[in-house]
């Protein structure tokens, strides 16, 4: 059963991933690789780096997890060793998937170095994990809500709108701050006592998941050709749809996933080269350069470890 239990999420994510494989398929089996080429080359230069910018300033608010973390743990850290850690931890789970894994070892790796105990480290995974899905969920449940999308004909679902998963989600969200409001006493888990984050905490941490959800959705909107047609708000739905959905996959980076919603729900005015050229220079530029960056901070911090000792 445990061997079980190890093999079933990547053999669920290689089930995901070939699905997402064969979606993206059927939508371009009318696209030739030089219809995205083009796609790709037309995107503007300044285009381009006014994105890289943009994933500058969110990576760097990303780190807002981890800072507040070590609000909730009281642990005197200093704000650039954190910063660094959060941001190699993220860019690198991102990229590689598998964050509850991938994250935790390069945490655990930093921050022992730096003597926050295992006890403080695990609190601290646990609560940036906990702040991701709460900022999602409440994230999700506005957007939902408010703008709710049409669901596609071809997805054959019995629901036409996402209206209900933004109550869903909203009250799910609620349920919580009431929760951790009200509900101060320390929780029991296998050996340790945990005390949620207060509704302070709570409240920053969705605050901080908004911001980090709107600039890494204002990078892709920002690469979209202007004829697209498409505002920030309509677009934005769509885009919390597509991560979310990549994210409950457990595929890496929500490889395929991702790219397979915002194919369906891409404006009419948009082709679907268009919007795979566009999604190719997204994850170049969201994923794998952040990506190069965090791997090359990292061996520059091994080899001044190991040169100091």
């Amino acid at each position: 059963m445990n061997r079980i239990r190890q093999i079933l999420p990547v053999v669920l994510s290689l089930v995901l991933l070939g699905l997402a494989a064969w979606a993206i398929r059927q939508e371009l089996k009318h696209v030739s690789l030089k219809d995205i080429e083009r796609s790709l080359a037309a995107i503007p230069t300044v285009k381009k780096l006014v994105a890289i910018a943009l994933t500058s300033l969110g990576y760097f608010t990303i780190t807002g997890y981890d800072l507040l973390a070590f609000r909730y743990i009281q642990f005197p850290l200093a704000v650039p060793k954190i910063i660094l850690t959060s941001f190699i931890s993220y860019a690198v789970g991102n990229t590689i998937g598998f964050t509850l894994f991938s994250g935790t070892a390069i945490r655990y790796r930093f921050y022992t170095l730096w003597r926050v105990s295992q006890v403080q480290i695990t609190k601290i995974i646990v609560f940036t994990h906990l702040s991701f899905w709460i900022g999602m969920l409440a994230i999700g449940g506005v957007v939902f809500l408010v703008d709710p999308l049409t669901v596609p004909d071809l997805l054959n679902l019995p629901f036409a709108s996402l209206h209900g998963l933004g109550i869903l989600f909203l009250a799910i969200t609620l349920v919580y701050l009431l929760f951790s409001w009200c509900y101060r006493k320390p929780l029991r888990f296998y050996k340790e006592l945990v005390t949620l984050p207060s509704i302070n905490l709570s409240l920053g941490l969705i605050a901080v998941s908004a911001i980090d959800w709107s600039i890494a959705a204002a990078v892709l909107y920002i690469l979209l050709p202007s004829h697209s047609g498409l505002s920030f708000a309509g677009f934005f739905g769509i885009y919390v749809l597509a991560l979310t959905a990549g994210i409950i996959s457990t595929v890496p980076g929500g490889l395929g996933v991702f790219e397979t919603v915002m194919l369906w729900f891409r404006p009419s005015s948009m082709s679907a080269s268009d919007m795979l050229g566009v999604l190719l220079a997204y994850r170049g530029i969201y994923y794998f350069l952040p990506f190069f960056v965090a791997v090359g901070l990292w061996l520059i911090h091994e080899w001044q470890r190991r040169r100091v000792s």
